[in-house]
């Protein structure tokens, strides 16, 4: 342990010494939140010169002790909660009833009293000398002893902050301390459950069902991606976390729900960077006689009352980095084909797999010897134009090799009904016109099993009860969805996708002792 760690231990002891318990089990009544003090605090000026409290006349408030400091023979303090932070006024005489022979302000207040101590105070509002609203305090409780120091961050009377608590690595794996000290951190989070609420609201105005599927699945389906993988010792049988929810989604499309979504965790075995967790979040609904025309319409309503909702202003326009981001529709929609003829010249609807190889190799794009041409295509795009789609952008009508599960265009042969939607540079949101088709479905299955056979880890699995379920009928269907931690990212302006999980992914602590 360090120097500090074992002072505080000591003063631990010499508290309960005391009779005083740093961890008393009963509820601390909190009647106010340091916040809505400072903001809604009001006074009057009587005729006599005196000031008249018209609110908080009393007023019972929690949290941390984060800043002390003596003047004279009173005692200021800052004590944060989880709407602020408020200044604290104590005075001997009037602590616990103002008995002088008690030791609580000398002794357990002023010497046992560490920064980071949770504390519960009874007291009232009141305005200072400086103008700044207070609590004047008149009782004084233990909450929780801090057996660890705080990277308090400390700010000079400009405010320019010093020491401040910005390791990437230690906020990240220390959120709690994090949380703590960088209380701005806070708000990513707070907008995080807005813009979930907000979803949600509006999937239920269109009457869709919230609904719950598996994890652990037998087969790892809907999506092309790398599965964790793991055995249930009961059945005897391999398990895979969930990829993507969408095979099960559907199911319950074909058992006569018109519509459902699902909000939740998704696992995939790939590699990490600044817009990938292997743990992530996922929004994915499917509604029964619609096609990928409608989703585009509906996406644009959606994230514009997303963007109204964070926004400062109630406004469809949000800062995100070095732009301006519009989401009121409608947004661009543009073929894909047509996007990488735009943004490299290449024709890609004609090309072959070799040229590809050869366009990519001129480019510095990385591939393997596993890619078939639809990979190819995708490695080209996101890396020649991806970056340019700053703007929400409908990239639509997919070449069918990369698509597995989506619908046969209605007009144009070799493509299929699908969009991907980004903005700021990345994808957020991917969406079908259903394939419904059971025979053509397993075709497609088949070709991903192919792949599968040249080496590509992130092809698709034959799930032979999802063809059964199709074969019992499917409706048309469009689906979509959007990764919930990148929407977060966009309109938070985050740069990170580890800025807006509590608790991303992260190698062991390396035992430095």
């Amino acid at each position: 342990m360090t120097e500090q760690e074992i002072i505080r231990r000591d003063k631990l002891k010499e508290l309960q010494a005391l009779g005083i318990d740093p961890y008393p089990a009963e509820m601390f009544p909190v009647s106010a939140f340091a916040a809505d003090i400072v903001a809604n605090y009001q006074e009057e000026l009587l005729d006599d010169g005196t000031k008249n409290r018209l609110n908080y006349q009393d007023v019972a408030i929690a949290g941390r002790v984060m800043a002390m400091r003596e003047a004279g023979k009173a005692l200021f303090m800052n004590l944060q909660d989880s709407s602020g932070r408020i200044q604290l006024y104590l005075r001997r005489e009037e602590i616990n009833g103002g008995d002088e022979n008690s030791p609580m302000f000398d002794t357990v207040i002023k010497k046992l009293l560490d920064l980071g101590d949770y504390v519960g105070i009874r007291g009232f509002a009141f305005r200072t000398k400086t103008g700044e609203v207070s609590v004047h305090v008149q009782e004084f409780r233990f909450l929780s002893k801090s057996l660890r120091p705080l990277p308090i961050v400390k700010r000079d009377a400009e405010g320019h902050v010093f020491d401040a608590f910005t390791d990437p690595e230690q906020r990240y794996r220390m959120r709690y301390v994090d949380l703590t000290v960088n209380p701005e951190v806070r708000e990513t989070f707070i907008k995080r459950t807005k813009l979930i609420k907000t979803i949600r609201a509006y999937l239920d105005e269109l009457g869709l069902l919230e609904v719950e599927t598996p994890i652990l699945q037998p087969i790892h389906g809907g999506a092309s991606a790398r599965p964790f993988k793991s055995h249930h010792n009961t059945l005897d049988m391999p398990l895979y976390m969930r990829i993507a929810n969408e095979l099960y989604l559907k199911r319950l499309i074909v058992g006569g729900f018109d519509g459902v979504y699902e909000m939740g965790k998704m696992f995939r075995n790939e590699g990490m960077d600044r817009t990938h967790n292997p743990e992530f979040t996922m929004l994915e609904f499917y509604v029964a006689y619609k096609d990928y025309f409608w989703l585009m319409d509906v996406t644009e309503q959606m994230l514009e009352r997303v963007a109204r909702a964070l926004s400062p202003d109630g406004g469809a326009v949000m800062r995100v980095g070095e732009n301006d981001i519009n989401f009121a529709g409608p947004y661009t929609r543009l073929t894909m084909f047509d996007a990488i003829r735009q943004h490299t010249g290449l024709n890609v609807e004609t090309a072959d797999e070799s040229e590809l190889r050869n366009y990519c190799r001129q480019n510095g794009i990385e591939i393997d010897a596993t890619m078939g041409k639809a990979k190819l295509i995708d490695e080209i795009f996101g890396e020649k134009v991806e970056p340019h789609l700053i703007q929400p952008t409908f990239l639509i009508d997919y070449p069918v090799e990369m698509s597995p599960l989506t619908k046969k265009h209605r007009a144009k042969p070799g493509l299929v009904e699908r969009f991907e939607l980004f903005v700021n540079g990345k994808e957020v949101g991917n969406a079908y016109s259903e394939l419904n088709d059971p025979i053509d479905q397993r075709e497609r299955f088949e070709d991903q099993l192919r792949l599968a056979a040249r080496g590509d880890e992130e092809a698709m699995a034959l799930d032979d009860d999802f063809l059964r379920a199709l074969e019992y009928g499917m409706p048309p269907t469009a689906g979509i969805g959007f990764g919930i931690d990148r929407l977060t990212m966009l309109f938070t302006g985050q740069t990170s996708i580890q800025e807006v999980l509590f608790f991303p992914q992260m190698r062991p602590e390396v035992d430095k002792g």
